[in-house]
């Protein structure tokens, strides 16, 4: 149960049912609600408080909404709880990155399939086995956007840490960097994992829980292996995610038609 108040608005997100379309884009950087609502055909804000900040509107006739969730987990899971009180079906991560392999560059995408839990947001939700996964459906939608728009896209596991300095091996002031933290880009290089971020684990451990479809896409501001950094592609994401939302629609269409609950090879769009 979610606090609501008189209205039945969400106390930390301030939406209510109907203010918001089945599937909510979600943005860490308020400042980013304005810039993905400016590639949908139409919009209009519907709440705006602390760090939460929601418009909906239509992209090519499907419905969809944004909701910013500030930075780290522990804010993405207040979102994630609020929305699904008022009716979200689809959460889509939409932000920026560090790659920590060496074939991920600055202004390519990211495509989680899945997330390392280094945060400890989700440790009060489930054992410390249980995996963090993204929805196939949703991972297909993001890679055929990314597909049709043209974009260098990975896909793969994702690192979400609650720190984005020593937590991710930026030294902190004056130089402070735990020993546990000098090894990890290299450990997680071992193990496959593509980029650091801090919400994509407790977005998708949250839907997964509660029944709902979640991804992520992110554009790479920080090649971790070179140490550059640069703000390149910052529409890349939120164009893929928009796009990918109008082909979950086309795909819920399909099964819909064919009288199947998921998604397969042999239905088309």
């Amino acid at each position: 149960m979610t606090e609501t108040d008189e209205e039945g608005r969400q106390y930390h997100i301030e939406v209510s049912k109907g203010d918001i379309a089945g599937t909510v884009l979600l943005p860490g950087d308020p400042d980013r609600v304005e810039k993905i609502t400016e590639l949908w055909d139409e919009h209009e804000e519907v709440a705006d408080h602390r760090e939460y900040r929601t418009a909906t509107g239509s992209y090519e006739g499907t419905p969809i909404s944004v909701t910013s969730t500030g930075i780290g987990s522990p804010s993405a899971a207040i979102a994630v709880e609020e929305l699904a009180a008022v009716g979200a079906k689809d959460l889509i991560r939409v932000g920026s990155c560090g790659g920590v392999q060496p074939e991920v560059s600055v202004g390519d995408l990211v495509i989680s399939d899945s997330a390392v839990r280094l945060e400890g947001t989700t440790d009060a939700y489930v054992s410390e086995e249980h995996p963090a996964v993204a929805d196939y459906e949703v991972v297909t939608a993001l890679v055929t956007a990314a597909e049709r728009l043209g974009y260098d896209y990975h896909v793969g596991k994702t690192a979400t840490t609650d720190s984005f300095y020593v937590g991710q091996s930026r030294e902190g002031f004056g130089g402070f960097l735990p020993k546990r933290s000098q090894d990890k880009i290299e450990r997680l290089q071992e193990q496959g994992v593509l980029n650091f971020e801090m919400e994509a684990s407790a977005i998708m451990t949250l839907a997964g829980l509660y029944g709902l479809r979640s991804g992520a896409v992110c554009t790479v501001y920080a090649d971790r292996t070179g140490e550059k950094f640069s703000v390149e592609g910052e529409k890349k994401a939120a164009r893929t995610a928009t796009v990918a939302s109008r082909i979950l629609s086309q795909m819920d269409e399909s099964k819909s038609d064919e009288g199947t609950e998921h998604w397969n090879s042999d239905i088309s769009l």
